[in-house]
């Protein structure tokens, strides 16, 4: 399979709560960096590369994003659409997106609240080299207390995965771009469930490879990571396949 034929999860129907005092009323992924919401961004990413068949598994608000993207057509790609009936977490959402995936022996799945600057294809060429279950983007950051880390062993397989610790130090981390065989979808159960917390852990035994990525790496979780993705615009849009743009930064969407 090639990247242009290649399937992707957007990860879109979270709550976004720590992220309410800017967005009270709209959902994370239409927060604007620059002058596009943040899920553009994402979007234009993977088109610039050739990767156009896109799922979004929406939940909370789920009609603001389907109304500002639509079929996907003004942006060069082809939009379908899983919603969640209820909260799912990030393996439910996946899980209930199963559907949409019949036809693909693997596929992509991405946080709609993160952007890393990555190649496809080089993620799928070590997915398929490792023969992997699961393949893993991860990045080196300078404060990995909040996040959790990722230990790999020389080969690049996930031997472990740490639990947040709080403190301010270094380490390696999920940077929420994954590269999942079908069969992945056997091992998720239906209803609430998180890959980080369950299903990753489960897989190891699997096959769970890690991808060093060394590109921007940025999530607007919350105000202050929003305030540095702003500051961000113009490297993430170059990420994209867009323009610089010259224009003052909002703090919220339009």
């Amino acid at each position: 399979m090639k990247s242009s034929t290649l399937k992707v999860v957007l990860l879109v129907g979270g709550f976004g709560t720590r992220l309410r005092s800017i967005l009270p009323s709209a959902p994370k992924p239409l927060a604007l960096v620059g002058s596009r919401p943040f899920l553009e961004l994402l979007i234009r990413q993977l088109e610039h590369q050739r990767v156009r068949n896109l799922i979004l598994c929406t939940g909370h608000l789920a009609d603001q994003l389907e109304r500002e993207f639509g079929d996907g057509g003004p942006l060069g790609v082809t939009i379908q659409y899983s919603r969640e009936p209820q909260a799912l977490g990030t393996g439910g959402a996946v899980k209930f997106a199963e559907p949409l995936l019949r036809d693909t022996p693997e596929f992509l799945v991405m946080n709609g609240d993160s952007f890393l600057e990555f190649e496809v294809q080089d993620l799928l060429d070590l997915h398929r080299a490792e023969k992997a279950m699961a393949t893993m983007a991860v990045v080196d950051v300078k404060s990995a207390g909040r996040y959790g880390t990722v230990e790999m062993d020389e080969s690049g397989r996930i031997r472990r995965f740490c639990e947040k610790t709080g403190r301010d130090a270094p380490g390696l981390i999920n940077a929420g771009v994954y590269v999942f065989n079908y069969e992945v979808l056997k091992h998720i159960p239906a209803g609430m469930v998180s890959l980080e917390k369950e299903i990753f852990p489960a897989l190891l035994d699997q096959g769970v490879y890690a991808a060093k990525q060394h590109g921007v790496f940025i999530d607007i979780g919350t105000p202050d990571d929003y305030a540095q993705a702003q500051r961000l615009a113009d490297r993430l849009r170059s990420a994209a396949g867009l323009e610089p743009c010259s224009e003052t930064s909002p703090t919220s969407i339009r």
